[in-house]
C-alpha cells in the first residue's frame, strides 16, 4: 500500500470546504490530517464528523493554521483573498504545496503569493476542472487565428452566493484570448456597460456576468463577426469536479520545486 498524502482543508464549513474533505476521505491514496476555520467559529474545537452530521471522524477543527500545516504535505485553499495570502506565508514556512481555488484576487494579493512561492509550491487556478482548462486553450488558440473582426465576449453565469464579478474563470478566459492576440488583458478589457456607452470598441473583451439561482459555473467566449458567430462553451453541473481538479493538483504538486504553477501544468497541456 503507497504512503497516504497529508491533506489539510482550510474553510472547512463552506460548501467547497465540505465537497473537499469529502474528495480527501474518498481518495485511496490521501489521508486528511487536519482542518481549519476562522476563530470564533462555532465548528471550532469540535469534531469535524459530528460538525457535518456524520460519525465523529477523530478529526478536531483547529483555528490554528500554523499548527495543522506542520504535519501536512499540502493544503487546499477555496477561502478569501486575504486568508489565502496568510495561508501562503505559513504554507511557505512548513514547505507544503499550497492549491489555491480563491478567486478575486488582486495585484496585491498576487505580489504576496509570488514571494511565498521561493519557498513552496503553489498551483492556483481560477477553476480547476479539465473541461475549463481545455476550454482556456481552445480560446487561445481561435483568438490567434481571428482578427479583430471578430469582437470577443465572455458570459458567465453562478449562483445567487457568489461575491466576485467577474469571475475567477471568466477572467482566466479573457487572459487566454489577450494572449492569443498578444495584448495585455487590462488594456480591453470592458467589464462595465450602463447607460450610454457609446459604440463597442474595436479589439476590446467584453466581460457580462448572470447571478442566480443554484447556477454552479456556466461559461460562454463568442467571437462575433458580421454574419457569423463562433461560441465556446463550458457547463458545469457538479462542484466535485472542481474538488477532484484540486485533490489532483495537490498530489502532482509533490515533489516539486517551489514555484508557481497552474492547472495546465498539472494536466500537461
Amino acid at each position: 500500500m503507497p504512503d497516504l498524502t497529508r491533506i489539510a482543508i482550510v474553510g472547512a464549513s463552506g460548501r467547497m470546504g465540505q465537497m473537499l474533505i469529502e474528495a480527501v476521505n474518498a481518495h485511496q491514496n490521501t489521508v486528511l490530517v487536519g482542518v481549519t476555520e476562522r476563530a470564533g467559529h462555532d465548528w471550532v474545537g469540535k469534531d469535524l464528523g459530528i460538525c457535518m452530521g456524520k460519525a465523529a471522524s477523530g478529526v478536531i477543527v483547529s483555528d490554528d493554521p500554523l499548527e495543522v500545516f506542520a504535519k501536512t504535505q499540502a493544503i487546499i485553499d477555496f477561502t478569501s483573498p486575504d486568508a489565502t495570502v496568510a495561508h501562503a506565508a505559513l504554507a511557505a514556512q512548513a514547505r507544503a504545496v499550497h492549491v489555491i481555488g480563491t478567486t478575486g484576487l488582486g495585484p496585491e494579493h498576487l505580489e504576496k503569493l509570488s514571494a511565498a512561492a521561493r519557498h513552496c509550491a503553489i498551483v492556483r487556478a481560477g477553476n480547476m476542472s479539465l473541461g475549463v482548462n481545455l476550454l482556456v486553450q481552445l480560446t487561445k488558440k481561435v483568438a490567434q487565428a481571428l482578427d479583430e473582426d471578430f469582437d470577443i465576449e465572455i458570459v458567465e453565469s453562478h449562483h445567487r452566493h457568489k461575491v466576485d464579478a467577474p469571475s475567477g474563470t471568466a477572467l482566466m478566459l479573457g487572459e487566454a484570448a489577450a494572449e492569443g492576440r498578444n495584448v495585455t488583458l487590462t488594456d480591453v478589457s470592458d467589464r462595465g456597460r450602463d447607460g450610454i456607452t457609446g459604440a463597442r470598441e474595436r479589439g476590446h473583451i467584453g466581460f457580462s456576468a448572470i447571478r442566480g439561482g443554484d447556477v454552479v459555473g456556466e461559461h460562454d467566449v463568442i467571437f462575433a463577426a458580421d454574419g457569423e458567430r463562433i461560441v465556446l462553451r463550458h457547463l458545469a453541473t457538479d462542484r466535485q469536479i472542481f474538488a477532484r481538479g484540486a485533490l489532483k493538483a495537490a498530489l502532482w504538486g509533490q515533489g516539486k520545486s517551489p514555484g508557481e504553477y497552474d492547472m495546465l501544468d498539472v494536466l500537461g497541456l
